[in-house]
Order: structure tokens, then sequence, then C-alpha cells
């Protein structure tokens, strides 16, 4: 059975019959983890094996582990600082502040491949214009050059542990201050404007090799009335054919009130898919999971199925005993705690 389009999450920290049945839905391509999944790591990695059971070939497994206030897993789990500290270490000391970046994304995709997580929806490519209400300190800086230096370093850091990188939220969700998760953030800006400055990370990043992108729950209403999410124009012109993005796209959570435009929850997965969305997400709403598997009519193109199967974590990840066993990576541990806790002088002492 192929990866189907639709990636949905699971009850709690053990699968149900009711979640086994929901995941052998031939619709269904992955899961995505949350906080009421976790509680401990030899629990977390029961939970990966049982859900990779389930399938063949395994589905995915995702979480968003941003590091900072978004990281799904904490005791037992490095604290991961919010990306916004590696900007400010960047304004001091930039080679120091990617070095660090680069050791986050590593220990972040170790420790995650280490209990069978797939890949984790990071990094957040959106500009830090300072009164966002759901970006915030998620976000690098608000300079390109910064956001796209430590964002290509957490990448490698990424695909060091094992792990693809997901760029969010095309093109750009850090200029309007409403949340889309409880609103229906609108973007007045034009075209030219966002491309001389919110799409250069994402432009950038995609030049780098980026493996997957997330559009925004944002309406561009000089650029279209839909959401990039659900707008051809946005995911076909301008990122696959404008941008050359060939990686995966996979949709925000259609739950979201930035979707409800789009209608009922078959009506916002269709208007994704047809929009040029590889994959969509539906979460914490087991109901309209259900309504969406038993509604929704789409089959995969070839093309589709074949980037969504990239997306796989790297096989025989080493178990966290092995990591604690390497020296360098103990060595990393050590220098990213130091994030975040007043240590800029000593960084910028630092060659």
């Amino acid at each position: 059975m192929s990866l189907g389009p639709v990636m949905i999450d699971v009850i709690g920290t053990e699968l149900t019959n009711e979640d086994i049945q929901r995941l052998q839905h031939p619709l269904v391509g992955g899961v995505i983890l949350f906080s009421r999944n976790y509680q401990s790591p030899s629990q977390l990695q029961q939970l990966t094996q049982q859900i990779r059971a389930v399938r063949t070939p395994p589905l995915l497994i995702a979480v968003d582990h941003e590091g900072g206030r978004v990281q799904r897993f904490r005791e037992g789990f490095t604290a991961i600082p919010a990306m916004r500290e590696f900007g400010k270490i960047w304004d001091v000391h930039p080679k120091k502040a990617k070095h660090l970046a680069h050791l986050a994304g590593w220990i972040l995709a170790a420790e995650l491949r280490a209990h069978g997580v797939d890949f984790s929806f990071a990094p957040v490519l959106d500009m830090d214009y300072g009164d966002s209400l759901v970006i915030g300190n998620r976000a690098f800086h608000l300079n390109p050059v910064a956001i796209h230096d430590l964002a290509f370093a957490l990448m490698q850091g990424l695909k060091q542990g094992g792990m693809q990188a997901v760029g969010k939220h095309f093109p750009g969700h850090g200029f309007v201050r409403a949340d889309s998760h409880v609103d229906i953030p609108i973007d007045e800006r034009a075209f030219d404007e966002i491309a001389q400055h919110d799409m250069q990370p994402f432009r950038n990043m995609i030049d780098d090799g980026l493996a997957a992108m997330m559009p925004a729950h944002v309406i561009y209403p000089k650029v279209d009335s839909k959401p990039a999410g659900f707008s051809r124009l946005w995911l076909q012109k301008v990122l696959r054919e404008r941008l050359g993005f060939d990686g995966v796209i996979f949709s925000d959570d259609l739950s979201m009130e930035g979707a409800s435009v789009a209608g009922d929850v078959t009506a916002r997965a269709l208007a994704a898919l047809e929009a040029g969305c590889d994959m969509v997400l539906l979460c914490n709403r087991p109901d309209l999971a259900d309504e969406l598997l038993a509604q929704l009519k789409w089959k995969s193109s070839a093309v589709s199925m074949a980037r969504l199967v990239r997306m796989h974590g790297a096989p025989q990840p080493p178990s966290m005993v092995k990591l604690h066993e390497d020296a360098e990576f103990v060595s990393a541990l050590k220098q990213v705690g130091l994030v975040g806790k007043q240590e800029l002088d000593l960084f910028a002492q630092e060659d």
C-alpha cells in the first residue's frame, strides 16, 4: 500500500483499535505526534514501532519539534533553544551562531530519529517583524541573510542526524499579527514587497536543496483571494514554477481557523491538494478525520508519492545510549546548552 495524501494524529500514548483502523485507511500517509502522545523516551519508541507496524511501507511519523515553546517532547530530550536565540548570537558572532545552529539541528534530529520519528516540521523561515502573535521567537531574525545562514546551518545539522528539513510558512507569516490557529490573517502587501523580503529565505533554501515546505494559512489579497495553502497561484505558479521547488508541500493543519475559508474539512483537503499540496494535515479532531477519510476522493500522482517516500528518516539511527557515548555529540549538547543563557560575550570572544 502506498502512502496516502493525509496526515492525522493519534489519541494517546499507545495505539487504540480506533487509531489502527484510521491508520490503515489507504488515504492516510502519515502521523503527527503531540505532547499528549509522549510520556517517556521508551514509551515514544514503542509508539513509533506500533505505528510503523501498521503498514508497509511504514507511515511517515512527524512532529512539531522546533525548539523553544514549540517542542513536543521534553523530559528525556534536550531542550532546544528558540530560534531567535541563534539570531541574537548572529548579530554578535555570525560564524558561532551558524555553528551552534548546526549543532542544534544535529541534536534535534538525532534524538528524534533515535525514537523512530522521521522528521520535524522545522525550521521556521518567517521574518521576525516583532508583531506576530504566533511566530514571535520561533523566527531566527528579521534579516533575510541571517535567516538563511542559520536555517541552512540547522538543515545541515538535521541531515547529519538523519532527517529532512521542512521550511515554513511560505511565502511568509511573520508580517501579520493575527494567529492563523484562531483567526484568518490577511497580509495586504503587494507581491513585489513580499518577494523582495519574506520570500528570500525560502528562495535561498530551495536553492540549497530544501526537501519540504509548508505554506501559510494567510490570505494575500493583492496576489490571490485564497490563503497560500489553497492557492494554485502561490503553490504552482510561484513556488513550483518561479522558485523551482520540487520537494514535498505539506498543508498546515486543516482544523485551524485560517483554513475555514475553504469550507468543510473535505472541501479544505480537496482545495489544498488541487492547489498543489502533496499531503494535508488534520490535527486534534478525530471526528473530522473520520469524516475526511470517508468522503475524500483523491489519487496521488506517482511524482507526489515519490516525494513523500523521501521524507522517511535515514535507516538505523544510533540509539540515545550510543549518542551519549559519542564525545562529539556530548560536546554539542554542552555548547547548545549555553545558548540563551547570557553567554553572548563568551561567544563573541571565541574564534
